[in-house]
């Protein structure tokens, strides 16, 4: 089958997931879905203005997430599903203009969110202090190892700069923060790297989602514009691969005319199937002649693809088509009005995968796929 025919073919296949949100769509044999969204329960995660909190830069009671709430997390702690999601206050105008802290939701069925009113990270007067002040924490992701320390990569951003640091905590709520998570690497040859995005290797085991180890080492697939591995003894100090030069290893890039030919950004933790590893990514469309006329410029969609386990940086198979793109109102409405499903959280729950991510840069909402239904 010549390339023209597989896409008209994949179309075919993927493009009703586009169309409707309850659709089925066939999806490969290594493939993670279809996710759906339940029905009148999105966004699940709006702003409020009447959340206050006692900002440290500011040394005021300010409504934090009164701007916008975005790009969540997620992770299951005692029976319970807890979402860590970006909120936004009005201290500017503009993407990247004001301040972002991460607050938390918990909730017993991955639906009905009950918030806590301040945010549980933040900047603060702390010693990551010149990193994140005043841009704040954003876009976290977390995984779990089998003895309960959660892990959580986050961006540091100081408006200079935004780099990719590591907290961890035993409760989801108190955090210790570790820096910039390639800060030590290669003597320090990547201490002002521009980064973001990382998604540690994940496997279940027992029914529960937890960090484990590829060729006797932690694992993360990391990068926004690129995909790159790093490798961790620690789960705090990270190593990116390098390539025969020296440089970062770029394993996965954008594809001209494809729905990523802008970004491909890891999303949720990867997970170790009896396929591979496979990584559940943020593709932007460009907004010019090299995107896919398919899907709306500077859109962003998700894609997934999956890497050999004895050989992490080798791609086995990719989405030529998005399996989750914008298409309820919410979505296509906010900070970003092209379009955004970003997707950031996901959580082995009760025999379910649920899927959180953030709408449009403004709101959060939820997808969740049934592997018993696809049987």
């Amino acid at each position: 089958m010549n390339k023209i025919a597989l896409r008209l073919f994949l179309l075919v296949v993927f493009l009703p997931l586009a169309s409707a949100t309850n659709a089925q769509a066939i999806f490969p044999e290594w493939a993670l879905g279809p996710f759906i969204r339940p029905e009148n329960v999105n966004p699940i995660l709006s702003p409020k203005t009447e959340s206050l909190f006692f900002d440290p830069m500011s040394k005021q009671k300010i409504a934090w997430e009164a701007g916008d709430v975005f790009n969540p997390a997620a992770a299951e702690y005692k029976n319970k599903i807890y979402v860590l999601y970006r909120g936004e206050d009005r201290s500017g105008i503009g993407i990247g203009k004001r301040t972002s802290r991460i607050g938390i939701a918990e909730s017993s069925d991955g639906i009905i969110m009950k918030r806590n009113p301040e945010p549980v990270f933040y900047p603060d007067e702390d010693s990551q202090k010149a990193a994140e002040w005043p841009g704040g924490c954003e876009d976290p992701r977390i995984a779990v190892t089998k003895e309960g320390l959660y892990v959580m990569l986050y961006t540091q951003w100081n408006r200079n700069i935004f780099r990719l640091a590591v907290a961890t905590s035993r409760d989801l709520k108190h955090w210790t923060k570790h820096g910039a998570a390639f800060s030590k690497a290669y003597n320090g040859k990547f201490r002002e790297l521009k980064c973001k995005s990382g998604s540690i290797v994940t496997k279940v085991e027992n029914g529960k989602q937890v960090i484990t180890k590829i060729n006797g080492k932690y694992m993360m697939y990391w990068g926004e514009r690129f995909m790159n591995i790093a490798t961790s003894v620690d789960l705090i100090n990270w190593e990116p691969s390098l390539n025969a030069k020296g440089d970062l290893d770029l394993i996965v890039q954008p594809r001209k005319n494809y729905f990523d030919s802008d970004l491909t950004e890891c999303g949720p933790p990867a997970i170790v199937t009896d396929k591979g590893i496979l990584v559940l990514y943020n593709g932007k469309n460009r907004g010019d002649a090299e995107r896919d006329t398919n899907y709306v410029a500077n859109t962003y969609s998700a894609g997934q693809v999956l890497f050999d386990l004895k050989n992490p940086s080798k791609v086995i198979a990719r989405l030529d088509q998005p399996f989750f793109v914008p298409t309820a109102p919410f979505e296509k409405s906010g900070q970003y009005p092209s379009g955004t499903v970003f997707i950031e959280g996901l959580v082995y729950f009760k025999k379910k995968w649920f899927l959180y991510y953030g709408c449009a840069d403004s709101q959060v909402a939820v997808a969740i796929y049934d592997p018993a239904a696809k049987k």
